[in-house]
């Protein structure tokens, strides 16, 4: 039976859809990471010529379209319809459009409200509990979000987000038809799992024959759940998919800050530790100096721990 595991991490909070002892969608939502989709606000305009809007929460987003006579400054509801995206150098707003003069002002459902809400049934994990969260593979679905490696049977996919789209590389040895098609079985199901959204491009082998091209669509609408568009399998053996785009996929949310998700994964296994935890832990430099940026999170690990720790590192 599926279910949702959830845990209530050290900066984050995340969630997997478990089935058949699989991982087949996991979430992470980073504390602080700004508006969340259908969150309602009050926003004043800042530059008209850009939609730029700034939230009562401080935030900013863009809003498109503006209000009908709205001037510089004035202020207005707006309602969240994507979240910001990281992406290097320049992260991407959240997007906004105007809301009903009547709605409610209320923040957007976090990770853990939109799991309950769904039909199927949702676990919370404690730390001192089995980690079943790792039983299903969640260190290896952050392996492949990080470094973009995913494996299948008979292939593998280089998986490459960019600013204008989300792009997968398809390599393995022929024959090449059987290798397409189980190559955009898979393709489907990390797209499912790792949230990907927007515009998603499919590098399959050439293949000369245009029923085998179909055979790689069909392939793709029987695996990856609606609603997408998608182009056919061109010549060169290319094919795009579009979704609708609401939140950053998880490769996105950790390549933005890796020394962070790297730091966030060693404070879940820390806290994991059987008592008494020790005085000492050897981290990475890098770890190390991240965590004396965040005295936050050291603290809420002596919390959770019952007992408070240094870090110590070995030169790297």
């Amino acid at each position: 039976m599926a279910e949702w595991l959830y845990e209530a991490g050290i900066g984050e909070i995340r969630a997997a859809l478990v089935s058949r002892g699989s991982i087949w969608k996991a979430r992470i939502e980073l504390e602080g990471s700004g508006p969340r989709v259908d969150t309602v606000a009050m926003a004043r305009l800042a530059d008209r010529s850009t939609g730029k809007v700034t939230l009562e929460s401080g935030d900013d987003a863009l809003c498109d379209p503006l209000p009908k006579g709205v001037t510089q400054g004035a202020s207005f509801k707006v309602r969240i319809v994507r979240e910001a995206i990281p992406e290097p150098g320049r992260p991407k707003l959240p997007k906004a459009v105007p809301a009903a003069p009547e709605a409610q002002i209320a923040p957007g459902l976090d990770l853990l409200a939109r799991i309950q809400a769904s039909d199927v049934p949702a676990r919370q994990l404690r730390a001192h509990e089995s980690d079943l969260l790792e039983e299903a593979g969640w260190s290896e679905i952050l392996d492949e979000a990080i470094n973009g490696e995913i494996r299948f049977a008979g292939g593998a996919l280089r998986l490459s987000p960019t600013p204008a789209m989300t792009l997968f590389d398809v390599d393995g040895p022929a024959p090449l038809e059987p290798l397409a098609v189980a190559a955009a079985h898979a393709v489907a199901r990390a797209i499912e799992r790792h949230g990907i959204a927007g515009s998603i491009g499919i590098d399959f082998p050439t293949l000369a024959n245009k029923q085998a091209r179909q055979a790689i669509a069909e392939a793709i609408d029987a695996a990856l759940p609606q609603p997408f568009e998608r182009t056919t399998v061109n010549g060169f053996g290319f094919l795009q998919i579009v979704r609708r785009r609401r939140r950053p996929s998880l490769p996105e949310l950790l390549r933005a800050d890796p020394i962070g998700a790297e730091t966030r994964a060693e404070l879940r296994r820390l806290e994991r530790l059987s008592p008494p935890p020790p005085a000492t832990h050897m981290v990475t430099q890098r770890i190390g100096r991240r965590l004396a940026q965040r005295p936050d999170w050291t603290a809420e690990l002596a919390r959770r721990t019952g007992g408070a720790a240094t870090f110590t590192s070995a030169k790297e």
